[in-house]
């Protein structure tokens, strides 16, 4: 996982969002109103300033983020994180110990420092079992 979560406020937006990305140099930003409540991607920030047709400063990041933030816990597994993304149909979770963020895990995370768990993975969703 990447630590610590780049965050971007609630009432921020879209061009605070994008700001935090590219400063950071990271994908997704989760968006925080006493607690995580969103998040945006690069493909969201795209998407939203096509369709808005206008400037990122005018363009509140509640608009572009996604609100069913998919999550996993620090003592979760791999298997149980990518089998969460799965699920959910996302590429990136925010990784919570108990209601704090400590970090965000990426399937390019995983591919990169664990190979052999995306192979399992795989067989394991496909149920192969080979």
């Amino acid at each position: 996982m990447s630590s610590p979560v780049v965050t971007v406020d609630a009432g921020g937006t879209l061009r605070d969002a994008v700001g935090e990305m590219l400063d950071r140099r990271v994908g997704s930003v989760v968006v925080v109103d006493a607690g995580p409540v969103g998040i945006v991607t690069r493909t969201d920030a795209l998407r939203e300033t096509y369709r808005g047709d206008g400037s990122l400063s005018a363009l509140p990041v509640t608009r572009a983020m996604s609100r069913d933030l998919a999550t996993t816990t620090e003592k979760a597994s791999v298997t149980s994180a990518l089998e969460e993304m799965k699920r959910h149909g996302v590429k990136r979770l925010p990784v919570r110990d108990g209601i704090e963020l400590v970090g965000t895990v990426t399937v390019t995370d995983v591919a990169r420092h664990q190979p052999q768990t995306v192979d399992e993975v795989r067989r394991h969703l496909s149920g192969s079992g080979d």
